[in-house]
């Protein structure tokens, strides 16, 4: 069992600081050696951006075939012919490459002298590659390359070949990570004063060490407008949720200088320990399933494989926070890494219903199956587009709802989803191309947006209100279903309106059962109240280029299953239907839509009783009629859970409204 280490004081911090990046570097991790054969056993990815899968993909053995072909190419002057150095993508920078394949050269150059083998072609090719680098002096048009990603990559190179470099080429080197300077907030600003770690180890410099220990460490804190919040989500580029993207590297980054730091001067102390394991255990346990990473949890990364990928590197950050946590923390978080990777099959047995509130998430698990919604309000960014990444997900977070049982129902689908019907999303029905995520006037104008939980069982609601569309949509999160509510949906186009209620790649055939049944890839679909219903599977032609900018041209092709409810027109509109997943074809074919009652949904108030429990989305005072006799009238605005036989609130999470609060 993991146990907390006592810091001590080295005789040379910087020589100690130094011995443990090397070792995080091309040492032997023996917990880690059977994970690393399930990712190897993952192809690499030929196109990358996402550093985290940049860094995941460094792990990967160096073969000799690999180095020849480095050695053997490259030219004269220090250049390979095969990247781009001109190139001016703000994301998956070409030159990158450069620097990447001068890291793998000195980490395969480094075991080749501790194994006392000769290596002077490599160590030639190693001095050309940074000479050109130090020389020419790329720079991107994207600011993240040029003080984060290339010192990030380049740093530890650096340090691997340090005593092979000359006085002059070394100081050329600390230039490099000179472009990094303490700044800025959340993960960039770790990311940041890592760099100046490196080149403190490189000067030798324990004082400005020090310094860069004590910038990653400031931002292990809850309370800050960017990084953890209360309830354990992330936020980075304002109020916006922020998991897969800055998170992940945040919570990857922390695990890494925990180790690094462990038995120094500089280890994180108790409390700041304690907080990034929650971190884990508390917000990202909620948002892997078997192994997949939640799309509403990718944020703009919407990355070929990046479900898997990500999943991996929040692997490996755990790994690395047991060796430092307590035995009680040690062990759940063994638990949670066996249930996800080494018998992610097996029943579930981390279950119950969490609303992020300050990020307008839900996650509800069950021991068979996960659903997931994203949502956005005038407090919540919803989604970005930066850099050429996320170039359709306008709608992501307009109550963006997904439901998991194998993990893979969505994975590798972007491509050849229609972006205006992602799963649980309310808008128009339009050829038009879609807008910018990032435009000002794109920002949900409602602070009705919440939810609540009694911990295994919740609602949440939202009020969407933009580009003239409003709608009041509720879900009900029950260990045997997902009831979706619709209500006062309008707008004031005249085009049509649709509210998706799946799209995902074809898996079998559909099962009907009359017009308002109907069974998919384990799931079942029960619309109980529409205008109109389409159930489709069609061929789809799409491209990974038209979502990420990275990309090369190339097109694809997939069948995709898509069931959605067209709107009427001219008056508000309404719907109501059921997700059933992880379920069978005979359970969608008999059951009981008469154990779930609504109460009212419409404008003031979403409320269904399920035996005696009434959950409720109060958006006006209103007094609720429940039945036998009992009402209740309420004021405050927020979800509540009533006892319908008593009248009694057992759960009630007010909406967090605001100055600028809707009508």
């Amino acid at each position: 069992m993991a146990q907390r280490q006592n810091p001590t004081q080295p005789q040379n911090l910087v020589a100690q600081l130094k011995s443990n990046y090397i070792h995080s570097l091309v040492g032997v991790d023996e917990a880690k050696k059977p994970f690393l054969k399930l990712l190897f056993a993952i192809p690499l990815e030929t196109e990358v951006s996402d550093q985290n899968v940049i860094e995941l993909q460094q792990l990967y053995p160096i073969t000799k075939n690999e180095i020849r072909s480095l050695v053997q190419t490259i030219r004269a002057d220090g250049s390979w012919p095969d990247v781009d150095y001109a190139d001016t993508k703000r994301s998956g920078w070409e030159p990158k490459q450069h620097a990447e394949r001068v890291l793998k050269l000195t980490k395969y150059f480094y075991k080749q002298r501790q194994q006392g083998a000769s290596a002077t072609d490599v160590s030639s090719t190693i001095h050309l590659a940074m000479n050109y680098w130090f020389t020419q002096k790329p720079v991107c048009k994207n600011w993240w390359y040029n003080q984060i990603g290339i010192p990030r990559t380049l740093g530890p190179a650096f340090l691997l070949f340090e005593s092979e470099m000359s006085d002059r080429e070394k100081e050329a080197a600390i230039e490099v990570m000179r472009n990094a300077k303490f700044g800025m907030t959340g993960q960039n600003k770790v990311w940041l004063a890592g760099n100046v770690l490196m080149r403190a180890l490189l000067q030798n410099d324990e004082a400005l060490a020090k310094e860069a220990r004590d910038a990653i460490s400031s931002e292990i804190v809850l309370g800050k407008a960017e990084g953890i919040k209360s309830d354990w989500s992330f936020h980075q580029h304002g109020p916006q949720q922020q998991f897969g993207n800055y998170g992940l590297s945040f919570l990857s980054n922390m695990s890494f200088y925990s180790e690094l730091f462990a038995g120094t001067s500089l280890a994180f102390d108790a409390e700041q320990q304690d907080i990034l394991v929650s971190l884990l255990l508390k917000g990202y346990r909620w948002i892997v399933w078997r192994g997949y990473w939640d799309v509403n949890g990718l944020n703009r990364q919407l990355f070929h494989s990046a479900d898997i990928h990500k999943s991996f590197k929040l692997l490996f950050a755990a790994l690395s926070l047991m060796k430092n946590s307590a035995p009680e923390e040690a062990l759940t978080i063994q638990t949670f890494v066996d249930a996800n990777f080494l018998t992610p099959k097996r029943e579930n047995t981390f279950v119950g219903h969490k609303h992020f509130g300050d990020s307008d998430l839900t996650i509800h698990r069950t021991s068979s199956w996960m659903a997931s919604v994203q949502m956005a309000s005038e407090r919540v960014i919803g989604t970005e587009q930066v850099n050429e990444d996320n170039l359709k997900g306008y709608y992501m977070a307009d109550g963006a709802t997904y439901t998991y049982v194998r993990g893979d129902e969505y994975h590798n689908v972007f491509p050849f989803w229609d972006w205006r019907r992602v799963p649980g999303i309310t808008t128009y029905e339009s050829a038009a191309p879609l807008p910018n995520a990032n435009r000002k006037d794109s920002r949900n104008r409602s602070a009705l947006v919440g939810g609540v939980s009694d911990g295994k069982q919740g609602i949440t609601a939202m009020v969407l209100n933009r580009n003239g569309l409003r709608a009041h949509k509720a879900w009900v999160f029950t260990d045997e279903y997902v009831l979706c509510m619709g209500s006062n949906i309008h707008s004031d186009s005249i085009a049509g309106i649709v509210t998706s209620i799946d799209q995902r790649l074809s898996r079998g055939s559909v099962r009907t059962y009359g017009n308002q049944r109907f069974f998919h890839d384990n799931t079942g679909y029960i619309v109980l109240q529409a205008d109109s219903c389409v159930v489709r599977t069609e061929q789809r032609t799409g491209r990974w280029c038209d979502i990420m900018g990275m990309y090369a041209p190339k097109a694809l092709q997939d069948d995709v299953f898509s069931i959605y409810i067209k709107h009427r027109s001219g008056a508000p509109s309404s719907y109501k239907y059921l997700l059933l997943p992880g379920t069978s074809k005979e359970r969608v074919r008999d059951f009981d839509v008469a154990s779930i009652r609504t109460v009212r949904n419409d404008e003031q108030v979403q409320a269904v009783l399920i035996g005696d429990t009434c959950f409720m989305a109060l958006y006006q005072k209103a007094d609720i009629v429940l039945g036998n006799g009992i009402s209740v009238s309420l004021t405050e605005p927020g979800t509540y859970i009533v006892c319908a036989s008593s009248g009694q609130i057992t759960a009630v999470e007010p909406f967090r409204l605001t100055k600028q609060d809707s009508r």
